[in-house]
């Protein structure tokens, strides 16, 4: 289906986690001087496609696919080819996640590699990309082990995310089940991963429940956003041995607040000046000046316009945020204050149904 001409402008893939004729990869034109969102298509071959990721080149996108999340049966990763200007996607091939509610896709900075983290069963995978973009079937899986303190959501693992070190050796995983970031050597050529021998992990206090991590502009630190706490902890990032030194915790909340609510996503300006991080209950998007030692002050938290924000993306001229509210049914774009990271609405929110990942094609 298409809604407008082709588009000059960079396109924006958000993924509408459902299934059947709306469970689509919506793909929007963005005009980068007034902030305004334009469809113009979506691709339906696909079931429940919570995350997604593009290649470094632009190319190929990966989507989860699943028929039904988070049941008995293993999920795919599906690839697909990126036609041009118009978000057209034409599907190569799916591999299976090896593991269920797989929420998390990570593509290598070489484009040879694509990492996936499994909810449910608490583990992770990585699979190799062909030469034509499509998937091989995995070729590393490595299941956590543990369980920590909160008697409803930490029984057992729960790998939340996992993230692709800036140059390609390592990978790090957020499992919120064991309050542990998990740490991988990885070979993005073969897709392999091994346990860093350097630090296999690193602990959060309990309960804290990681579940999206991101790397500092520098390279050298590293933001968790921590559900079940609602807090962010900053590491210092050895990149030579892939090594976490931790340095500070911080709420994501203002302290007057008692009511129920869960961080969701953590997202750096390019620049290295701000970051911001989602609250689901409260709604709001949490705004932090990072400081030169890379520490974290909260300066003002904006509502996020929306029910349960789940994933935001920081546009690579530094200007926009996108929000996507999922159970809100809404993509909101904010305005980047750049002296103070403060964020103004851009017209009306979008609306789209359970939007749950944000993606850019510059």
């Amino acid at each position: 289906m298409s809604s407008t001409a082709v588009s000059a402008d960079p396109v924006i893939f958000v993924s509408a986690f459902t299934s059947g004729n709306e469970g689509a990869i919506h793909a929007y034109s963005f005009d980068q001087k007034t902030g305004k969102l334009s469809l113009l298509n979506r691709t339906t071959d696909v079931e429940n496609p919570f995350f997604l990721a593009i290649s470094p080149n632009g190319e190929f996108l990966y989507s989860i696919d699943a028929e039904k999340f988070g049941g008995t049966e293993n999920e795919f990763v599906a690839a697909y080819k990126i036609n041009g200007r118009d978000g057209k996607l034409t599907r190569l091939n799916r591999q299976s996640a090896l593991g269920t509610a797989s929420c998390y896709l990570d593509v290598d900075a070489t484009g040879k590699t694509v990492v996936v983290a499994n909810y449910s069963t608490g583990s992770i995978a990585a699979l190799p990309i062909e030469k034509d973009g499509s998937l091989g079937k995995a070729a590393s899986f490595l299941q956590h082990t543990g369980s920590s303190v909160d008697p409803k959501r930490q029984t057992g693992p729960n790998a939340h995310c996992i993230v692709v070190s800036p140059d390609h050796r390592f990978a790090l995983a957020a499992d919120l089940g064991i309050d542990k970031i998990l740490v991988y050597r990885l070979k993005a050529n073969t897709a392999e991963m091994t346990a860093n021998p350097a630090q296999a992990f690193v602990k959060l206090p309990p309960g804290s429940g990681p579940r999206h991590l991101t790397f500092h502009p520098n390279g050298r630190r590293v933001y968790v956003v921590n559900e079940l706490s609602n807090t962010i902890a900053f590491f210092n990032y050895n990149a030579d041995d892939g090594t976490l030194e931790k340095k500070q915790v911080i709420s994501t909340l203002p302290k007057e607040f008692s009511g129920r609510t869960h961080t969701a996503d953590v997202k750096i300006t390019p620049d290295g000046r701000f970051l911001y991080a989602t609250n689901r209950g409260h709604d709001s998007i949490a705004i932090y000046k990072i400081a030169e030692d890379g520490r974290l002050t909260l300066s003002r938290i904006a509502p996020s316009l929306g029910s349960g924000p789940q994933n935001l993306l920081v546009t690579p001229n530094g200007r926009w945020v996108l929000c996507a509210n999922m159970p809100g049914n809404n993509l909101v774009v904010f305005a980047i204050d750049s002296d103070t990271g403060a964020l103004t609405p851009t017209g009306e929110p979008v609306s789209i149904p359970k939007p749950s990942c944000i993606r850019w094609l510059d």
